[in-house]
């Protein structure tokens, strides 16, 4: 193998071979190659220092490149070369431009080499690696090679590098070498600081099938694309001059410094790449989907295309004037400044517009790179202007969602396509058109959208159509799955150690009539009112913290660094939670602490609180506090759930009702690979498992979108409206008109409140169809708009004046048919239950694949199914009542005699009168071990859930000690009733 790459890189890239005689190994440099390419391509600068006629000046240069690659690393030399008094030397002469024929030239300038078998080390020259790539003799990839056929693999090559390269020897220091690649005939994998048994080794595999690995080659070996591609003198130089790079990541509590060294992955390089290809190719105007799964390095991916886009020419000129970055990530921000500033003067080319002021400016200046807020995107362009009309932009949304459909977009495009002028001779019809075509994808704008989670409308707008029959799919422009980023290790499985937690409750009536309720909200509203209150709360946390020092702490989960998150459906519960988990930890005289998290302010048992209040810190510190120590628990509503990045996230305690993106978001937050964290756990109190394993399948392969929105679909809507004659096309033109030229709300009253009087006059179920249609109209036609090949002037005019009618109309009114059951009922008997660990087995479908999104109101309203209070209580107790025994008599009688058996165990007896409740405990449940193995031939079922379901036993442990303690040690005579 090692002969077959050296031999390619040779005859097809035009590399030099070295040998070892050429290396010294006291600067861990090709000596000879570094001169010959200083004094082919510098001979003037090389003459000042006079190191080809003085050994002493030789090695004071060598002196000096050394200090400056361990200062600043080997990248950073070759792109910007280094200053020896009195000289500044080029090291590498970078990619030419399309028509600059005197950088082609110098470009072949640079010498290429590879050296097989190099003799690396100074102290022992028995040591050798399988070869390395040197740029103008400076080391920047070393590879060691494995051979299946002799049964070792790429992972034979990473223990070699963690147990036989030692990080102290010169060429193994950090930033002296670019990457070093572990190499096998099926498998790529790479790092980029050895570091002992530490070292951290990732896959450079294409993917297979939708996972990891590489596809069969049917030219030759399946990881040829290395030495093939990768390797190519043209791609070694785009990596070095736009991708790999030292990041300095600062610790803000401690201020101390990180260095990183980053080489991009397969799959970035590969989209990066196919985006820039398309964009050069096809110009703006176009729109690219890019499905990249959590833990897939998005930022990085997102940056360098940023960076690229800036410098990206078609006969020597700019394909866009200005890049756009949508984001919502204060992380994403820094990522593109540290990238940024690894190319080019950071203040020169990044941007920030928090206003409409500030984009304009920002233009005008000419900065390349212009960073938002999704937030602030729309009022930002809202008042640009004129101006852009003749500009060209590329739109890179990060976590592309509903925000960039409908009315966002449409200001969006407005502004940046600068076609809406405040012409005092337009019409109200040039008006609607303006309008109309800004919603309009925009031509001179590309966008690239960015999203682990692609849902319909994200497709429809911005995937690519592909005819399928007689519909048209839309597809990701470039996927990496979720199996992938699983397989390759880049994020965690969190469906791997899933643990349903099931409630069982028994409610009493507590009236003596039995009244009839609506069934299924009278179910809901018992529910909730059985999971918040006081006692099961105080039961879950009680198994959330036992859980967490049991299985998270004592079996030194990520070093012992493992923190959790509570996911609650309210601030209320949120609140409750943060209470009784810290009295938990309390009463166990844990060292952790707890943090809640939510928005606003809320009144809680007559005081008004915010996070801020109750942590005692501001609410801006959270992400930051929550990295140290006492913290452990992170107790949230509806915050911290999309987006936030904390690696020592382990286990997470659900209590939330979710599904679909949202069920992925939220636990995706474990997700994130960090040395030493090997599983992660969710422990879900309110999920059914085959709805969380349906939410993730949608996104575990490539999403796709079945069909486009049926455009007609608007007119049926309008037919269903206009059946009511709620309005007439003279209120529609009417307020049109008024609005657009921007009358006062006391012209526009009185004719919007004679269209909803109209409403009123309706019956119920007419009012439910006419509002039900006439949002989805909104809704649908606000997204159809940006996308539609051709305007409609009615359904815009339409869209406009439902905008305005829909916030007048009351919604039916609804009388609430389970009003007053909670007044009659009260919680009886409460335990959780804790299941099963199962592992969620996703499917392997290739595609999945999504619907449109839904038009039409959903109809009238669902029949109400009344029930008495008794039987409500019965079903209800059939769905979270009990455990499903076999023969529940039989474990009944049994169950009543086991506490009679214990009490007369005689060591139990002894304990009870000479020791102290905990020894006494300890010797009841030893006795109850006993009395229930003795029970297995009689009950064998009682004895199963014994030993196989924690909760039935602490249930069991507690009751048969709490009626058998007594501190004179006497046997239980009294009568059990269950």
């Amino acid at each position: 193998m090692e002969n077959l790459i050296v031999s390619y890189l040779v005859d097809h890239h035009g590399y030099e071979q070295g040998s070892n005689d050429n290396y010294n190994s006291d600067y861990a440099i090709d000596e000879v190659r570094l001169l010959r390419f200083l004094k082919d391509t510098q001979p003037n600068q090389l003459e000042k220092l006079g190191i080809l006629h003085s050994d002493h000046k030789k090695n004071k240069f060598f002196n000096r490149l050394q200090g400056e690659i361990a200062k600043r690393g080997v990248i950073d030399v070759l792109r910007k070369g280094i200053n020896v008094y009195p000289a500044s030397l080029i090291m590498f002469y970078m990619t030419p431009t399309e028509l600059n024929y005197k950088a082609k030239k110098m470009f072949h300038k640079n010498i290429f080499s590879v050296t097989r078998q190099l003799a690396y080390s100074k102290s022992n020259t028995q040591l050798a690696l399988d070869f390395v790539i040197f740029i103008n003799g400076l080391p920047v990839i070393t590879c060691e090679l494995k051979n299946r056929l002799t049964k070792q693999s790429v992972d034979d090559a990473v223990q070699q590098y963690k147990l036989d390269r030692d990080p102290r020897e010169l060429l193994f220091q950090f930033k002296r070498c670019m990457v070093h690649f572990a190499v096998d005939d099926n498998e790529v994998k790479f790092c980029t600081k050895l570091d002992g048994k530490k070292s951290w080794f990732l896959p450079f595999n294409k993917g297979f099938n939708g996972g990891a690995g590489n596809p069969p080659n049917p030219n030759g070996l399946k990881s040829d694309y290395l030495w093939k591609d990768i390797f190519k003198k043209e791609e070694l130089a785009n990596i070095i001059e736009n991708y790999a790079q030292v990041i300095v990541e600062t610790d803000e509590q401690t201020k101390k410094k990180n260095y990183k060294q980053i080489f991009p992955r397969y799959h970035q390089l590969s989209v990066v790449k196919a985006l820039l290809a398309d964009a050069k190719e096809k110009g703006p105007g176009q729109k690219y989907l890019i499905q990249h799964s959590a833990g897939s390095g998005k930022s990085n991916s997102i940056a360098w295309t940023a960076h690229q886009l800036v410098g990206l020419e078609k006969n020597g000129k700019s394909v866009f004037d200005s890049i756009i970055v949508v984001t919502d990530r204060i992380n994403l921000d820094k990522q593109i400044k540290n990238t940024i500033k690894q190319f080019m003067q950071v203040s020169s080319t990044v941007g920030h517009a928090e206003s409409s002021e500030d984009l304009r400016k920002l233009i005008t200046q000419g900065k390349k790179i212009i960073i938002t807020t999704v937030h602030k995107f729309p009022y930002i362009l809202d008042e640009i202007g004129t101006s852009h009309r003749g500009n060209t932009f590329a739109i890179l949304i990060d976590e592309a969602h509903s925000s960039q459909s409908g009315s966002m977009s449409a200001k969006m495009n407005i502004a940046l396509s600068g076609e809406y002028e405040g012409d005092e001779e337009e019409t109200v019809e040039d008006k609607i058109i303006k309008i109309m075509e800004g919603r309009k994808m925009l031509k001179n704008a590309s966008y690239f959208a960015f999203t682990a989670t692609p849902k319909n409308k994200t497709l429809e707008m911005f995937g690519v159509p592909v005819p399928k029959g007689h519909e048209v799919m839309h597809k990701p422009f470039h996927i990496y799955t979720m199996k992938q980023a699983i397989e390759e290790g880049f994020i965690l499985d969190v469906l791997k150690y899933y643990t349903p937690i099931k409630s069982y409750y028994r409610l009493a009536k507590t009236i003596k009539d039995d009244p009839m309720f609506d069934k299924k909200k009278a179910q809901k509203k018992l529910r909730k009112y059985v999971e918040s209150n006081v006692f099961a709360i105080e039961q879950k946390a009680e198994i959330m913290v036992k859980h967490f020092h049991e299985q998270v702490i004592a079996r030194g989960k990520i070093g012992g660094k493992a923190k959790a998150m509570v996911v609650t459906g309210s601030i209320e519960r949120a609140i409750e939670y943060y209470y009784a988990i810290e009295k938990c930890l309390k009463r166990r005289k844990s060292q952790y602490r707890a943090i809640v998290a939510f928005s606003g302010e809320k009144e809680y048992q007559g005081k008004k609180l915010t996070e801020a209040a109750i942590n005692g810190f501001p609410s801006a510190k959270i992400e930051s506090e929550f990295k140290k120590d006492p913290y452990r628990f992170l107790v949230v509503a509806d915050k911290f759930q999309t987006g936030y990045d904390e690696p020592l996230l382990h286990t997470m305690y659900v209590d939330k009702v979710l599904n679909g993106v949202k069920a992925v978001q939220t636990l995706s937050r474990l997700n994130r690979a960090y040395p030493g964290k090997k599983d992660v756990f969710v422990l879900d109190f309110a999920n059914d498992t085959d709805m969380i394993k349906d939410s993730f399948e949608a996104y575990y392969m490539t999403t796709v979108l079945s069909e486009e929105t049926d455009p007609n679909k608007l007119y049926d809507m309008v037919s269903e409206m206009e059946q009511h004659q709620v309005y007439t096309d003279y209120h529609v033109d009417t307020i049109v008109e008024l609005y657009l030229k921007a009358a006062e709300r006391d012209r526009l009253d009185p004719i919007l409140d004679v269209c909803a009087n109209n409403y009123g006059e309706l019956d119920e179920d007419e009012q439910v169809s006419f509002k039900g249609n006439a949002k989805a109209f909104v809704r649908t036609y606000g997204f159809l708009g940006a996308i539609l090949p051709y305007g409609n002037v009615d359904w815009e005019k339409l869209s406009l004046f439902l905008n305005l009618l829909i916030p007048k109309l009351p919604s039916p009114k609804e009388d609430d048919l389970s009003k007053g059951i909670l007044e009659a009922v009260d919680l009886d008997s409460y335990r959780a239950e804790i299941k099963q660990t199962m592992s969620v087995v996703l499917e392997d479908k290739a595609e999945y694949v999504v619907d449109p999104p839904p038009e039409g109101s959903g109809g009238g309203r669902p029949e109400v199914e009344m029930d008495i209070l008794s039987s409500i209580l019965e079903s209800f107790h059939d769905m979270w009542g009990n455990i499903d025994w076999l023969d529940e008599d039989q474990v009944k009688k049994h169950i009543a005699t086991i506490p009679a058996v214990v009490s007369k165990d005689t060591a139990y007896q002894n304990a009870m009168k000479n020791s102290d409740r905990q020894n006494a405990r300890l010797e009841g449940e030893r006795a109850l071990d006993k009395a229930v193995m003795n029970m297995m031939k009689d009950n064998m079922e009682l004895f199963k859930q014994y030993n196989d379901n924690p909760s039935f036993k602490k249930w069991l442990a507690d009751m048969v000690f709490g009626v058998t303690y007594n501190v004179e040690g006497k046997p239980f005579d009294g009568e059990m009733r269950l």
